[in-house]
């Protein structure tokens, strides 16, 4: 078999996989949860097929727009995914027309009878798909849910908003953050370290050696700005995927790393088993848990929306409709009391979301302020930080339209609280 022809059948497999993926988002899946979907999948191609239903999610509702006049009736899901990845292929990835659309007609054949009824609209489509780059480029970045921009306008207005939903097509570049001095990729001010996206982490130099740990720019401030020290009792609670926790060992924090997934806290401990680091992990709900004397210094990266990610997971607004907000803000309020709480006298406590909503960020800061008014927020002091990232209470708003000419980063608001030293 000549390698041109195997080229070939590694891209239809990596073409079925991302449809399948796609077809489970539909159904409401992330892409987290639909991952196992391309197990069979060599490597490369799984990898491949998460990056092409990536950028298909990236820019659905664009492509649809410009599909819509060339088509006579709306296709069947299965059929539509297709049509999608072909142009998605060929107008922002600069895939040959050729190939993507013999790719996207032998796929509608191999989907069953209807499939085979619909290669032909599906060739003729793509055809003209294919020479419309100028229509194309003239399109916006797909709007945020209606439920989601409108507070994000309301904000910060409508320019923002725009050049939000800009990041949001751009997507993510790589993140890492240095255990010690030693780490690839361009230095942030920040402190973290910046890569091309699609870059092979397990690859990179000091990967086994444990001398970094994946983790976006805007995630690492809130440990900066917690600022622990060598020896003080710091908690992590809701602590997983772990970033936070590697921090605060590596910075010489007594760690306690909460969070109610065994199975997350366990991928914790390979990440610190790697880095050479220790912590203490403890499978609990993070309302029930508590220690056994006062904290120097609680991180609560609270449950949230998750609304500050989309730039990594544009499945989001897909299959979340806003619901829940007000459940889920209740909730981030009894764990600032209760993370509250623990802290001794005059300890510190962060409050984090990764979360673009203000009800999740600057509402719930105020409103921790009036249940507790001995309570103080202590402005963000940490390198790299901009004046106009601190908001007028004192909290840490980051954006993923921040740092446009370096690639942006994710959403999330962080305040840094200081307990009253006055025992009550």
């Amino acid at each position: 078999m000549n390698k041109t022809r195997t080229q070939g059948q590694a891209r239809d497999g990596a073409r079925s996989g991302a449809l399948r993926l796609l077809a489970a988002v539909d159904d409401g899946a992330t892409l987290d949860e639909a991952g196992a979907l391309t197990d069979r999948l060599a490597p490369a191609e799984r990898a491949r097929a998460r990056r092409l239903a990536l950028e298909v999610l990236r820019r659905a509702d664009r492509v649809d727009l410009l599909l819509a006049p060339m088509l006579a009736r709306r296709p069947r899901p299965e059929i539509m995914r297709i049509l999608r990845l072909a142009a998605v292929e060929m107008l922002a990835l600069g895939e040959a027309p050729h190939g993507a659309v013999n790719a996207a007609v032998a796929l509608a054949r191999a989907s069953g009878r209807k499939g085979q009824a619909a290669a032909g609209m599906v060739n003729a489509v793509l055809r003209k798909i294919a020479g419309a780059a100028e229509a194309w480029a003239r399109l916006s970045p797909q709007k945020m849910p209606f439920w989601l921009r409108a507070p994000v306008v309301a904000a910060w207005g409508e320019d923002a908003a725009r050049a939000i939903e800009a990041a949001h097509e751009a997507g993510a570049v790589l993140d890492l953050t240095p255990k010690g001095a030693d780490c690839p990729g361009e230095a942030l001010p920040t402190g973290s370290h910046r890569l091309p996206a699609g870059t092979r982490v397990s690859a990179l130099p000091g990967y086994a050696e444990g001398d970094w740990w994946v983790q976006d720019a805007a995630a690492a401030l809130a440990v900066r700005v917690l600022d622990p020290q060598p020896g003080e009792r710091v908690a992590d609670l809701c602590a997983a995927p772990g970033g936070k926790t590697l921090q605060l060992a590596a910075a010489g924090a007594e760690v306690t790393a909460v969070d109610i997934s065994e199975l997350r806290l366990a991928r914790v401990a390979e990440n610190l088993a790697r880095c050479g680091l220790q912590a203490r992990l403890v499978a609990a709900d993070a309302l029930d848990w508590r220690p056994d004397q006062p904290l120097d210094a609680v991180l609560l990266d609270a449950p949230c929306s998750a609304t500050g990610t989309i730039r990594r997971h544009p499945e989001l607004p897909r299959i979340r409709d806003g619901a829940g907000l007000a459940e889920l803000t209740g909730l981030q309020a009894r764990l600032i009391d209760h993370a509250l709480d623990l802290l001794k006298p005059g300890g510190r406590l962060i409050y984090a979301t990764c979360s673009l909503l203000p009800a999740e960020g600057e509402d719930q800061l105020a409103a921790v302020l009036a249940r507790h008014p001995g309570l103080v927020v202590e402005p963000p002091r940490a390198p790299g930080v901009e004046p106009d990232w601190i908001t007028p209470q004192g909290g840490l708003r980051l954006r993923p339209d921040l740092w446009p000419e370096r690639g942006g980063m994710d959403g999330f608001f962080i305040a840094r609280l200081r307990k009253s030293a006055e025992r009550t």
